[in-house]
């Protein structure tokens, strides 16, 4: 039997801690924040770790040569407990969402746990990756929105699907490294997402929200730069890290943009525990 170390590894384990704001943010845009979202932003974490695992049960072969030291080409875990842990946790995911939710956050959670495994069985190595992750987070910003007006959480998941689209395109250099062009054009997305999030229809409560908009920016944004400036691998890896733990920060601004500040903070709260997790198990 694998440590649990083991799995916490092999799921890359606090990064989910960047998970449950996008179903708070797509909750509080869609007027939708109750009882219902914490089972939801549960049942996003579950499908989260199915993807991580999943990835690295497709990556196997690849991780033995560029990774060795990951849990499966480690001999750590198995792959055949690395996909029964990811076809498990996606069963246990989509149940949650369907008990928490109903109809309407089964029909978008069924959709979001299929582009998880589409991604990590047939798009990640495509021009087609980094959207398909994105929409994998789009759609984990409507999961939380099922409860009430989603129309209205489409801005929000727009906005993560596109921070979520530069670390992706980041993501496939974190090994070999990059030229210099690619973390200049992430960081002028990086720019314009954060900017979308500080706006609010209310100039008089727009303070919060750009605050953190303005955080989420400086911190994935300077880390962006010195890949830019220094486009070797571990400058990208850190990068992608930073995109990674630094999220919780714009969904922070998502849900206070949307009225609900308090909670806004809490969430942004989880930018740097997750950064101070990341020290100890790799996010990446």
């Amino acid at each position: 039997m694998p440590r649990l170390a083991d799995l916490a590894e092999l799921v890359r384990a606090p990064a989910a801690l960047s998970v449950p704001g996008d179903v708070v943010a797509g909750a509080a845009a869609a007027g939708a924040l109750g009882r219902r979202t914490p089972a939801l932003a549960a049942a996003s974490v579950l499908l989260y770790w199915a993807g991580m695992a999943a990835n690295d049960w497709a990556d196997r072969r690849l991780d033995a040569v560029e990774r060795p030291e990951r849990p499966i080409p480690s001999g750590r875990v198995t792959p055949g407990a690395a996909l029964g842990l990811a076809a498990g946790l996606t069963a246990a995911g989509v149940a949650l969402a369907t008990a928490a939710g109903g109809r309407r956050a089964a029909t978008v959670a069924v959709p979001l746990a299929a582009a998880v495994w589409g991604y990590d069985l047939a798009a990640k190595s495509t021009a087609a990756g980094p959207a398909v992750m994105a929409a994998c987070r789009g759609l984990d910003v409507l999961l939380g929105a099922t409860g009430g007006r989603a129309l209205r959480a489409v801005p929000a998941a727009v906005t993560v699907a596109a921070h979520t689209w530069t670390v992706t395109a980041l993501s496939r250099r974190e090994v070999t490294g990059a030229d210099a062009a690619l973390p200049l054009r992430t960081l002028a997305g990086t720019a314009l997402v954060a900017a979308g999030a500080a706006v609010r229809p209310r100039p008089d409560r727009a303070a919060l929200p750009a605050l953190l908009a303005g955080w989420y920016a400086a911190r994935y944004g300077a880390a962006q730069a010195r890949a830019a400036a220094d486009p070797r691998a571990d400058r990208v890896r850190a990068a992608v890290g930073a995109g990674i733990t630094g999220l919780p920060a714009l969904q922070g601004a998502l849900t206070a943009r949307a009225g609900a500040g308090l909670l806004g903070l809490a969430v942004a709260a989880a930018a740097p525990l997750g950064g101070r997790l990341a020290r100890r198990i790799s996010p990446t």
